[in-house]
């Protein structure tokens, strides 16, 4: 292990990430709600400080040791913050896992998008952008819809697929479209179960419900006067494409058929 916190983000967590992007990543993304709450504490106000607490911690125990759960804590925000600002650096969206998480004791509060108020107003990661992975699925879809306001935040609406049912997926795209459609993202959540329900059968079911759900939405949408077919249409293939492309640099846009 390097002996210095700072020797271990410039010689390990940059050149990871450095490679990464050479070898086709396109984001990073923290399982952390899994592991611990979203909150990674306020935006440092003096830069120094916030680096030299963080240095003594990891100083103390790169060798041997564990750290009191304040101290991990500290450090973890520390890291948290430097690799998001790597990874705006080189241009790798970051995804956080949001809203509800496998497992009988998975801790549901922690996950919460809202959380993650302090990193997303943070001024000094203004270049990066942000993925509301699953968009708080389950409990805190609203929480998404109003953070989604931030310049460099997005949101998928993965998981929400087989989580919740169509109809209430529906909801959940069109509170989000009728505010920032340009920042909705088509997600899936595609996983292996039994062999009788397995990738070919969750990924057409999945698949499916997120499609039908953006068109209850948008024709809704349409129903009430709000856009026309054509804005449907519009609307329809930024998400399922066009801010997907555009967000992670793919700039040829498919044609409507």
């Amino acid at each position: 292990m390097p002996a210095s916190l700072q020797e271990y983000t410039s010689r390990v967590i940059t050149p990871t990430l450095e490679a990464q992007k050479r070898q086709g990543a396109v984001a990073v993304k923290f399982e952390a709600a899994y592991l611990r709450t979203l909150d990674f504490g306020p935006p440092p106000v003096d830069q120094a400080l916030y680096l030299n607490e963080a240095q003594q911690i990891y100083s103390r125990y790169a060798k041997s040791g564990v750290p009191s759960k304040p101290d991990y804590i500290k450090l973890q925000d520390y890291l948290v913050r430097y690799i998001a600002h790597e990874a705006g650096r080189l241009g790798l969206p970051v995804h956080f896992h949001t809203g509800g998480g496998c497992g009988s004791y998975f801790m549901l509060n922690g996950s919460n998008p809202a959380n993650l108020d302090s990193l997303l107003n943070d001024a000094s990661l203004r270049k990066t952008n942000f993925v509301l992975v699953h968009g708080g699925a389950g409990a805190f879809t609203k929480y998404t819809a109003y953070l989604l306001m931030k310049p460099n935040v997005y949101a998928d609406f993965s998981e929400q697929t087989w989580l919740i049912s169509t109809r209430k997926l529906s909801e959940v795209l069109r509170d989000w479209l009728e505010w920032y459609p340009e920042k909705v993202l088509f997600g899936t959540d595609l996983y292996p179960n039994t062999p009788e329900i397995n990738w070919e059968e969750i990924g057409w079911q999945t698949t499916q419900s997120g499609r039908e759900a953006l068109a209850i939405a948008l024709t809704g949408m349409i129903q009430d006067g709000e856009i026309t077919h054509a804005r449907a249409l519009e609307l329809a293939h930024m998400a399922l494409h066009d801010n997907a492309a555009k967000l992670y640099g793919w700039q040829s846009q498919a044609k409507l058929p």
